[in-house]
């Protein structure tokens, strides 16, 4: 079987093909640089195993309270040594990455505290915790306050005062304004390291490392946190790496591989990582509960993976940005890019395009292909949102995966991957489903 018969099974054209031929050459001078990257990391991945002292025995099963959880504590070892952090906790507790932040935004933050956001609004499941927002900016939306919940649980509820800062117009953070910004009262800056469902580029590492510097140098006493999901390994240094304080994400994202079947990590400071393993389960006993189920081993094995899997998605976006941008549409980022996360976005003309693209994306996943996904209402959204996602692990994020709400400008958000050549296969079958129409 020649080349071309082995994508015409899935229904790929042969114009389709030679635009992905091409693309692959032209991808070509990308691998070294990311190639490069993973080897780094996953080498530093090993020297955190041999230093923790990772065994057969670290795959042992706690139940009940789990006190001294010999596996779990090794993990958070490896955890903290990897994200080069004071400590870490890592736990299968935790179902998402917004369980993550809201638990860290809630164990910090008090009546009377005020955070501020260094990136703009942020993603939109995470809005209801923080509960309403002023933002702060030039435009006409100066000093508007939007309410996204009424719970007694979100911070605003709680006393705690939520503003925002806009990314400058170069899509970075905007220092002078968030110096402006700092406030006595200001207990933490907020940074959303990946872009969400905005246009914004995804930040990099050393970008939130200015922050911390602005900070501590105008507010020592400020907490600068990150929602780290979609970035991890991305980059050969994480946002603790420069001076971050506390950084978190959901292990069904990049550090799982898709192999941990849930479960969150929060990293950095050994006082705030106290704090909220205290807001997890309760003052006084904090990180010393929280059994592991029997899930170490594949906790322990998602994260040896992630480099190598990271290095696919990361791969793979590349490619996709290079494919359609030959097709003639608009992605970001371009593929010459240094990128901040594994999130790669192709802006459709229409509803219709960005249906295509995701049910594409179903059809070549290893699970469910079978199945079309509908744009539905979803908790957390203003607007119907389609995801396609046929992943080993529900919702999976770095398995192959894509979505978009049914919205302007109708932007489809591609990402994850557990190997390069199937994720490759998803590109190309979203283009031809796109041209079709």
């Amino acid at each position: 079987m020649n080349r071309y018969e082995l994508f015409s099974q899935f229904g790929i054209s042969r114009p389709v093909y030679d635009l992905a031929v091409s693309a692959s050459e032209d991808m070509k001078k990308f691998r070294p640089s990311i190639d490069s990257i993973a080897e780094e990391r996953q080498l530093g991945v090993l020297r955190a195993f041999h230093k923790a002292r990772i065994s057969e025995s670290s795959f042992n099963f706690k139940s009940g309270y789990g006190y001294d959880d010999l596996g779990r504590d090794q993990i958070e070892e490896v955890y903290a040594d990897i994200m080069q952090a004071e400590s870490a906790l890592v736990r299968i507790q935790f179902s998402s990455g917004t369980h993550v932040l809201a638990t860290c935004l809630r164990g910090l933050l008090q009546r009377g505290d005020d955070v501020l956001i260094a990136t703009g609004i942020p993603y939109d499941t995470i809005l209801p915790t923080f509960g309403e927002l002023t933002l702060l900016s030039d435009d006409d939306r100066k000093g508007e306050t939007f309410k996204y919940s009424s719970s007694k649980q979100s911070l605003a509820a709680t006393g705690v005062s939520v503003r925002a800062v806009d990314l400058d117009a170069a899509g970075k953070p905007d220092l002078a304004r968030i110096e402006a910004a700092l406030l006595p009262q200001t207990r933490m800056l907020y940074v959303q390291k990946s872009r969400g469902y905005s246009s914004r580029r995804a930040l990099l590492s050393e970008e939130i490392g200015q922050l911390k510097a602005l900070v501590s140098r105008v507010a020592p006493d400020c907490i600068v946190m990150v929602d780290n999901c979609y970035g991890e390994f991305v980059e050969l240094l994480e946002p603790t790496a420069y001076g971050a304080d506390l950084i978190a994400g959901s292990l069904i994202k990049n550090p799982g591989a898709g192999i941990a079947p849930s479960g969150g990590y929060v990293c950095g400071r050994s006082d705030l990582i106290k704090e909220v393993a205290e807001a997890m389960t309760a003052v006084g006993v904090g990180a010393e509960i929280g059994p592991s189920l029997g899930f170490n081993r594949q906790i322990l094995e998602g994260i040896y993976f992630a480099p190598q899997v990271v290095e696919a998605s990361t791969a793979a976006a590349v490619f996709a940005a290079l494919l359609f941008q030959k097709a003639g549409f608009k992605v970001a980022p371009l593929p010459e890019d240094e990128r901040g996360d594994l999130v790669q976005t192709v802006q459709m003309e229409n509803a219709d395009q960005l249906k295509a693209f995701c049910e594409a994306v179903q059809a070549a996943a290893p699970v469910d292909a079978h199945f079309t996904p509908i744009p539905s209402a979803m908790p957390g959204y203003d607007c119907d949102i389609i995801m396609a996602s046929g992943s080993f692990v529900q919702g999976s994020s770095i398995e192959l995966s894509a979505d978009g709400p049914l919205r302007t400008p109708y932007t489809a958000f591609l990402q994850g991957g557990l190997n390069f050549w199937n994720a490759r296969l998803g590109a190309i079958l979203a283009l031809e489903r796109v041209l079709g129409l």
